[in-house]
């Protein structure tokens, strides 16, 4: 426990609990893998665990039979008020996992869970309900994060984001690397690359194994949304990023949001159905405060523009930087499919929240790249993120103009990297929002030209050397943005500290 303050010591009870219990990995402890919780609502939560006493193997060393769970929920830590309880089975078809979707509970509160499994109890999450539909609220706290590649970094951002107390935890994508083990890392990948449901589930169990990442589901509610390593880098729908055979990929890509499904706290509407998809766009209201959009850009996006045919036909890897050209710009082309975008723009259009919040990928600002071998060479933009599909983009932002949309604000991940910027409809044009890029927990961006391009591009503040998360502290009259840097993500005790602040007034977008 090196390196935590009495304050965080106060603040982070689970993570006391489970320090105690790290020896019991590997052993008959069925929960090494934590408990969750998700996508509160003004009267539930999911509750969430997976029954894995052997977790690096591919059944967890679960048998091949469904297994009772009891859970529990109570108004104390100490379980001295149990309010609700039940019995919820684990079955192998789904890795043994545990959605449990509690209802009936008194908003704006908190309330803690367990669950007890072959007579042993789970480690005790803290979770909390959404305040009722309208209700006023005065403050609330958001913490987002993304990006946790194991192999280069530890988590020491999470233990001071459960000092931050916060009332949810957003995770925009790169749960975990699915690359296979590389030498020299701080730490390894256990095994190959995963491409079926039993090589998912050991990189999972690798993951949520560390003590500080299940400290942070266990300090609040998460809401979860994926970018491409839950799968495989850079994949575009039915592509990935060697244009190989899309039946294939298909297969691999069912396997893993399968395995995705497993690990997360999500409600029962986001299981994978028989085509192998799994949705995740979904609303979270935080009563008359902020709404939260989240959205899926990876599952229905269309082709990468600008590629030489040959690339598909030779299952050749594709362009990522790419001159710009006429099919950029295609108003047909799409980063969420044309449902998603009809979905999205009615909700942007009845809002009445004071504040919202677009919880996606990847950076929304169009960055004008360079090739560093050809500095005076035109601008090139990347494929993979929204700059590749500028008028998809650019229909969000018009929509939020259009409906009038009250105070839009876009928090983001992928790149690595700490990015503010202004969000308008022409270059010249007012703000019509802002995005908030929240670094990376662990993941590495060593651009040496980052910086310059986002200068160049109108981008307002972007540091790629540091990694951290971003918190939003909300209030009725302003937004506060801060990015939260640690000061070495090799150290699992690094300390951690305010890299940039920004304030947003209601009814002034923009930070400029």
């Amino acid at each position: 426990m090196i390196g935590f303050n009495r304050r965080e010591l106060i603040a982070a009870p689970a993570l006391l609990s489970l320090a105690a219990r790290a020896g019991a990995i590997g052993s008959d402890d069925p929960f090494t893998l934590g408990v969750a919780s998700g996508d509160p609502g003004p009267d539930g939560m999911v509750l969430w665990t997976r029954l894995a006493p052997r977790p690096m193997e591919g059944d967890g060393g679960m048998p091949a039979r469904p297994v009772p769970v009891r859970w529990e929920l109570a108004a104390d830590p100490q379980f001295a008020r149990i309010l609700r309880h039940g019995q919820a089975m684990a079955t192998p078809f789904w890795g043994h996992s545990v959605h449990v979707e509690v209802a009936g509970l008194a908003p704006a509160r908190p309330y803690w869970y367990r669950f007890i499994a072959g007579g042993v109890a789970s480690p005790v999450g803290r979770t909390r309900t959404a305040p009722a539909p309208g209700a006023p609220v005065d403050h609330a706290r958001f913490c987002y994060a993304s990006c946790q590649n194991w192999e280069v970094g530890y988590y020491s951002a999470y233990r001071h984001m459960v000092a931050e107390e916060p009332d949810l935890i957003l995770f925009l994508g790169d749960y975990i690397y699915e690359a296979a083990p590389k030498p020299g890392q701080l730490r390894r990948h256990a095994n190959p690359e995963p491409k079926d449901v039993a090589g998912y589930r050991i990189r999972y169990a690798q993951y949520k194994g560390d003590p500080l990442l299940q400290a942070a589901h266990h300090a609040a509610p998460w809401v979860v949304t994926w970018d491409d390593h839950e799968v495989a880098n850079d994949y575009a729908d039915a592509l990935d990023e060697m244009n190989g055979d899309p039946a294939a990929f298909l297969k691999r890509r069912a396997a893993a949001y399968h395995v995705y499904y497993e690990h997360m706290p999500l409600r029962a509407h986001s299981r994978p159905g028989a085509d192998g998809g799994l949705r995740l766009y979904r609303t979270l209201d935080w009563g008359a405060l902020a709404q939260i959009q989240v959205i899926d850009d990876r599952q229905f996006r269309d082709p990468r523009a600008c590629q030489p045919p040959e690339l598909l036909a030779e299952h050749r890897k594709y362009l990522s930087l790419v001159p710009d050209c006429p099919e950029l710009h295609d108003p047909r082309r799409s980063m969420l499919g044309a449902a998603q975008e009809r979905w999205l723009s009615d909700r942007l259009g009845r809002t009445r929240a004071r504040w919202n919040i677009l919880a996606q990928q990847t950076v929304m600002s169009s960055l004008r790249r360079v090739d560093p071998d050809h500095r005076d060479g035109p601008p090139l933009f990347s494929t993979d993120v929204w700059a590749g599909y500028p008028a998809a983009r650019d229909r969000i932002v018009r929509r939020w103009a259009d409906a009038g949309t009250p105070n839009p604000i876009a928090i983001g991940g992928d790149i690595h990297s700490f990015l503010a910027a202004d969000l308008r409809l022409t270059p010249d044009g007012p703000p019509v929002g802002a995005e908030f890029v929240g670094g990376s927990i662990s993941s590495l961006f060593h651009d040496p030209f980052l910086k310059q391009e986002a200068a160049r591009s109108g981008v307002a503040f972007a540091e790629n050397e540091v990694r951290g998360y971003g918190r939003v502290d909300l209030t009725r009259d302003a937004c506060t943005v801060s990015f939260r840097a640690v000061r070495d993500a090799t150290r699992p005790e690094s300390g951690i500290y305010d890299l940039k602040r920004f304030t947003i007034e209601a009814g002034r977008p923009g930070i400029a």
